[in-house]
C-alpha cells in the first residue's frame, strides 16, 4: 500500500473545484459515467485494433443505490487502470496551479475537452461524497487497484484481488447530498443527461411482460420475466444516416426526446456535416399557434452523446430556438463544467449552417409538395417570418417559399403576388398598394368592400407582421402595404378619376359640425369623402402609421408612437343617401339619433362598440323598427 498527496500546487483543490467549476452539483453524475463510457468505447476501439484479443462480453455501465450504506457505485467493464495510471490519472493533476489554470481556460475554446483529459471530471464526485473510492483493473495483466480519498490532499492506492477488467467508483454520499441516494433522483439525472449515452446503462430491474405462445388457452396468464433496466438508447436516431431513417422512425424519436407532446412533427430536417466542423442533429418543426411564448420542450444541445443544456442561445438562431430537436458537435466550445457555450468564431460558423441548412431544407419542401406546404404555411409561418425579420440571410433565401395567402384561400409568393394583382392595385403615383386584413370576421365588411371593387386582400394575422411589413417595405421598392380598414378604399388606392360628392362644399360646412356635435369621444376626427353611394354612410378608420407602431410595441418595437391614445378617422361618405337624410332632417332629437345610429354601425364594424355603448345601440334600433 502507498499513500501519498495529490500533486497539485494549492494547498486543496477541491473547494476550487466546487467554487469555480461547477455551480450545479447533480452534473456529477453525468462526468463519472462519461469516464466510464469512455474507458468502454476505448476498449472497443483497442478491441477493433486487435490490441485487446477475446470476446470482450457485455460492456454495460451500471449504476447502483445502497441507501443503507449511503454509497452510490458507477461500475464499468472498461479498459481500467494500473497503478501508474492511477497515479498519473487521479494523483497528480496536471497543472501547475487550480488558480491559474481556471484563468487560463477561462474563455478559451480549449477547454471543449478539458475533463478527462485532466481528470476534473472524477474530481466532480466530491461535490457530494464525503469520501471516493475507486477500485479498478486493467485490461493488462496488471493487479487491480485500489485508491481512496477522503476530499482532502491526502489518499491511499494499495492492490486489491478484483478479477474482473474495469472500473468501479464508490461514492460515500455526505449528509447535505442524501438526495443522490434516493432512486427517482438518480433515475432523474440518468435520464436527463444519460439518455443517450452510447454504452447501454443498468439501473436496477424492471418487470417485462411475455407475449402468449400462439394456440394459448382463452383463461391463459402470460408470464413475466426480470430484465435489466437499460435507462438509455445507445443510438438515437441523429447518429444515423438519413437513408437509415424512415418517416415513422423520425417520428418516434421526437416522442422519446418529448414523451409529453402527443402532436406529431410537421417535418423534420437531418443535420449532418464533417467539414470545417463536425455536427449531427434532428431539427423538428413543431405546430405552432400565434403565441411566442418561450416554449418548455426545447432543442437539446449534445456533445459526443452527453447532454449539456437546452439552452442553444448562440449556436441556433434566435428564431430557430422555437424548434425541437438535437445537436450534437464535439467542436462546440463549452466552459470547463460542460455547463454553457463559450463565445467563439467556431459557434458563429455552425448558426450560420444551420440557419442555411433550414432554409435549403423549407426551399425543398415548397418546390417538392406546394400544396403540402401551404396547408402547413398557417403552423410555421411565425417561425420563417421571425427568421426574415433577424436574419438577413434567411430572409433573402426566403423570398423563395415565403407565402402570402389571401382572404380567398390563395396563396403566393411576394414576386407571384406583385404580378397578380399590379394592374389593379397600382395608385396614380405607380406605388403598388398590397391591402392586408389581420382578422377576417373583425374586418369582414372592409374586406368585402375591397373584393367588391376586384382588390385582393391578404390576411396577414402573426403576431409580429407589423415588423416584417416595415422590413418588406423598406427592402423594396414602390410598395406599400394598407390595412384594409385603415382607410377608405379610395383614399388606400388612389385612383386619377375622383368620385363626385353629391353633397356640395356648402352642405358640408353646414352637416360637419351637426356631425361632431353628437360625436364627441376624444379621438374621433370627422372627415368628409364622396365615395361609393353602396359604402357605409359612416366608416371608422384607424391610421396606418399609427396602429401599426401600437402592435408593434406588443411585440418590441414601436417606440413612443405605440403609447399613444388610439386614433380613428369617423369618415363620412357624402353619397350616401342616409347622410342626405341626416342633413335634411328637421329635429335635432331625430338627427341626434341617425347620428348616433350610424356611428355605432361603425363602430360594430371595427368590434370597437361594447357594454353600455352596445346595450343603448340595440334598444335605439329596437325602438326604431317599432
Amino acid at each position: 500500500m502507498s499513500k501519498g498527496k495529490i500533486n497539485v500546487a494549492v494547498e486543496n483543490i477541491f473547494p476550487l473545484i466546487k467554487k469555480f467549476l461547477y455551480s450545479d452539483h447533480e452534473i456529477f453524475l453525468r462526468e463519472l459515467i462519461s469516464n466510464a463510457t469512455d474507458a468502454t468505447t476505448k476498449l472497443s476501439h483497442l478491441s477493433s485494433l486487435g490490441e485487446v484479443k477475446g470476446d470482450l462480453g457485455d460492456l454495460q455501465i451500471e449504476v447502483k443505490v445502497d441507501k443503507k450504506g449511503k454509497k452510490l457505485h458507477i461500475i464499468d467493464k472498461g479498459i481500467g487502470m494500473t497503478h501508474e495510471e492511477v497515479q498519473k490519472y487521479i494523483n497528480e493533476v496536471a497543472f501547475s496551479g487550480a488558480e491559474e489554470f481556471l484563468e487560463q481556460y477561462k474563455d478559451s475554446a480549449k477547454d471543449s475537452g478539458i475533463i478527462g483529459h485532466f481528470g476534473l471530471g472524477f474530481y466532480s464526485a466530491f461535490m457530494v461524497a464525503e469520501k471516493v473510492e475507486i477500485i479498478t483493473k486493467s485490461f493488462k495483466k496488471d493487479a487491480a487497484a485500489h485508491w481512496t480519498c477522503d476530499g482532502s490532499p491526502e489518499y491511499t492506492l494499495e492492490k486489491t484481488d478484483k478479477k474482473e477488467r474495469g472500473t468501479e467508483i464508490i461514492l460515500h454520499i455526505d449528509k447535505d447530498s442524501k438526495e443522490f441516494l434516493e432512486e427517482s433522483r438518480i433515475q432523474e439525472l440518468l435520464s436527463k443527461y444519460n439518455k443517450f449515452m452510447p454504452v447501454p446503462i443498468k439501473f436496477g430491474t424492471k418487470e417485462e411482460t411475455l407475449p402468449l405462445p400462439e394456440g394459448a388457452a382463452e383463461d391463459a396468464k402470460p408470464e413475466t420475466v426480470t430484465v435489466d433496466n437499460i435507462v438509455n438508447n445507445p443510438n438515437p436516431a441523429w447518429t444515423k444516416k438519413p437513408a437509415e431513417l424512415k418517416e415513422e422512425d423520425y417520428k418516434s424519436f421526437y416522442r422519446e426526446l418529448y414523451p409529453m407532446q402527443f402532436e406529431d412533427p410537421l417535418f423534420n430536417i437531418h443535420l449532418n456535416v464533417d467539414y470545417p466542423f463536425n455536427l449531427t442533429g434532428i431539427l423538428y418543426f413543431p405546430k405552432f399557434d400565434n403565441d411566442l411564448n418561450i416554449q418548455k420542450d426545447r432543442i437539446q444541445l449534445y456533445q459526443n452523446q452527453v447532454f449539456v443544456t437546452d439552452n442553444v442561445e448562440g449556436i441556433v438562431p434566435e428564431f430557430l430556438t422555437l424548434l425541437r430537436g438535437v445537436i450534437d458537435s464535439p467542436d462546440i466550445p463549452l466552459n470547463v463544467s460542460r455547463s454553457y457555450l463559450q463565445a467563439d468564431g467556431a459557434v458563429k460558423k455552425i448558426s450560420n449552417y444551420i440557419t442555411r441548412k433550414v432554409a435549403d431544407k423549407l426551399n425543398s419542401l415548397f418546390k417538392k409538395d406546394r400544396k403540402g406546404f401551404e396547408e402547413k404555411w398557417n403552423d410555421i409561418k411565425v417561425v420563417i417570418e421571425y427568421g426574415m425579420l433577424s436574419e438577413d440571410k434567411f430572409f433573402e433565401k426566403a423570398e423563395k417559399f415565403a407565402l402570402y395567402p389571401t382572404t380567398e384561400g390563395e396563396f403566393f409568393t411576394f414576386e407571384e403576388l406583385t404580378e397578380a394583382i399590379k394592374d389593379q392595385h397600382t395608385d396614380k403615383d405607380d406605388k403598388l398598394v398590397i391591402l392586408y386584413a389581420s382578422n377576417e370576421e373583425e374586418q369582414h365588411s372592409y374586406i368585402e368592400q375591397a373584393k367588391n371593387k376586384g382588390y385582393k386582400v391578404l390576411l396577414l394575422d402573426s403576431p409580429i407582421i407589423g415588423h416584417l411589413i416595415q422590413k418588406l417595405e423598406g427592402s423594396k421598392e414602390n410598395i406599400n402595404f394598407a390595412r384594409v380598414d385603415g382607410d377608405t378604399l379610395e383614399n388606400l388606392i388612389k385612383k386619377e378619376e375622383s368620385t363626385v360628392s353629391k353633397l356640395s362644399d356648402e352642405e358640408k360646412e353646414t352637416l360637419k359640425p351637426m356631425i361632431e356635435s353628437v360625436v364627441t369621444q376624444s379621438g374621433y376626427t370627422v372627415q368628409m369623402e364622396a365615395m361609393d353611394s353602396k359604402t357605409l354612410p359612416f366608416v371608422l378608420t384607424q391610421p396606418e402609421f399609427m396602429r401599426r407602431m401600437k402592435e408593434m410595441q406588443q411585440t418590441g418595437g414601436g417606440g413612443m408612437m405605440g403609447n399613444m391614445p388610439d386614433m380613428f378617422n369617423l369618415v363620412v361618405n357624402t353619397n350616401h343617401e342616409l347622410v342626405g337624410q341626416i342633413l335634411n332632417t328637421k329635429t335635432a332629437k331625430k338627427r341626434e339619433r341617425l347620428i348616433l345610429q350610424a356611428l355605432d354601425l361603425a363602430k360594430l364594424s371595427q368590434n370597437q362598440l361594447k357594454g353600455e355603448a352596445l346595450t343603448q345601440f340595440i334598444q335605439r334600433s329596437v325602438d326604431m323598427i317599432k
